[in-house]
């Protein structure tokens, strides 16, 4: 299933299967298996990704994503609710991305976790439920796991953006897990004085700068790629225990501010401000950068479901009436998109990926002959990557996808589509006339 979906990026079983009509039974089998489960997909492949971190320095950038699927139709068929006010039916995804710290390399999924909502179920007041009944208890479980499954690797870093910002995910981080939070609570913090106490926010703002430097913003949907002045502060601070919903946990926290600042945006553009509570120590403005370096590859997580979504799969656009099948989808579809999003992350090859990360090493002649097929008499033409490399294979793909090599970068929906191409030409060559 996973090569179909690679080959075929869609929400479509039919599409899929390629038409042939025993796959579509097969997949739909396979699916509805009760033995086949999400948890198990997301297991194997982490497992995989956990053998290409081992003696690495890593981070896993963790996020949510709602999967809107319908109204009232989808609330008709089981699906829960997602987004304000309840209108709208759907799933929810967890997901988890390994990277490679020093070069971003894409290793593959961390942790995947779908759900569907109790769409009758009473839910008891917030402050009243243990953290494990919520939601949240998802931000916990990445670091747990990161810990278990990426024991042999050198270095782990969990990477996650405001929602995550609870105060029992730095109290009760896992050892050997380092932690990068933005700050979304005005927390209290510890002062001068044995007693006194002060909000996070306003000694932030008070903090003398380490330093600046220049960063460049990519471009994401309704903003452009640009170029930010950036404004560090850092300081060690005392997180103090909420009022409420953390009696079992410790009065303080100690954790690094990385206040981050954009100073002289362009008029019309929202200014970037960052508050990083991390376990990482961080003194100077060349450690608290590398604390913002390592945050930044959280956008990782943002393209990936973009991929899955609208630039690759469209796994919104899922007719499936069974909330329990299209679960299954989902999971297997998020490793697929797993594989879209490396031959992004390596078309310049600065991730140094081999190229059995994504493919089967049978297919490394064939993308070889492609190559020569589809260079051309300049420079820009020509493939400049190391053939074995995953960066060879992405220049490949690429160009079946209909990148020209001389205009900007190749995408998701470009690999997408070269990928397509890819597999049509391996099915070709694979072909033989005995029975025709």
């Amino acid at each position: 299933m996973h090569r179909g979906l690679v080959a075929r990026p869609c929400a479509r079983i039919r599409r899929i299967a390629g038409g042939r009509r025993a796959q579509e039974v097969r997949l739909a089998r396979f699916l509805r298996n009760p033995a086949v489960t999400a948890e198990e997909m997301a297991r194997h492949a982490a497992g995989l990704t956990a053998a290409r971190a081992a003696g690495r320095d890593i981070v896993v950038a963790q996020d949510t994503s709602e999967l809107a699927l319908g109204g009232k139709r989808a609330q008709a068929n089981g699906y829960g609710p997602v987004g304000k006010g309840g209108g709208t039916r759907g799933l929810l995804l967890h997901a988890a991305l390994a990277l490679d710290a020093g070069t971003g390399a894409l290793l593959g999924l961390a942790h995947a976790e779908v759900w569907n909502r109790d769409t009758g179920a009473k839910v008891a007041a917030r402050r009243s439920r243990a953290l494990a009944d919520k939601e949240s208890q998802r931000w916990l479980d990445v670091a747990t796991h990161a810990r278990e499954d990426f024991a042999a690797a050198k270095r782990i870093t969990v990477v996650s953006d405001r929602e995550s910002d609870i105060y029992a995910h730095l109290a009760q981080r896992p050892g050997g897990v380092e932690l990068i939070v933005r700050a979304c609570q005005n927390r209290t913090i510890a002062a001068d004085g044995e007693d006194a106490i002060e909000l996070l926010f306003p000694f932030a703002d008070g903090l003398a700068e380490a330093g600046r430097f220049v960063a460049e913003i990519p471009a994401a949907p309704g903003r452009k790629a640009r170029k930010a002045a950036l404004a560090v502060r850092v300081s060690p601070v005392t997180l103090r225990k909420p009022r409420h919903g953390a009696r079992d946990l410790p009065d303080a926290v100690g954790v690094t501010l990385v206040d981050v600042r954009e100073v002289g945006a362009a008029e019309g553009v929202a200014p970037i401000h960052w508050r990083l509570l991390t376990t990482h120590a961080a003194t100077s403005l060349a450690e608290a950068r590398r604390v913002i370096d390592l945050y930044r590859m959280r956008w990782t997580i943002e393209e990936f479901f973009r991929t899955l979504k609208t630039a690759g799969f469209e796994i919104e656009q899922a007719d499936i009436c069974d909330p329990k099948v299209m679960i299954k989808l989902v999971a297997a579809t998020a490793v697929a998109a797993v594989t879209v999003m490396q031959l992004v992350k390596a078309r310049d090859g600065a991730t140094d990926q081999l190229l059995t990360d994504a493919f089967e090493p049978e297919d490394e002649a064939l993308l070889e002959a492609v190559s020569a097929k589809l260079e051309g008499a300049t420079a820009r033409q020509k493939n400049p990557h190391r053939k074995g490399s995953l960066a060879f294979a992405a220049w490949v793909v690429a160009r079946l996808g209909g990148w020209t090599a001389y205009y900007g970068k190749p995408g998701p929906k470009v690999m997408r589509q070269g990928l397509d191409d890819f597999r049509r030409i391996k099915f070709g060559a694979a072909l033989t006339f005995y029975d025709v």
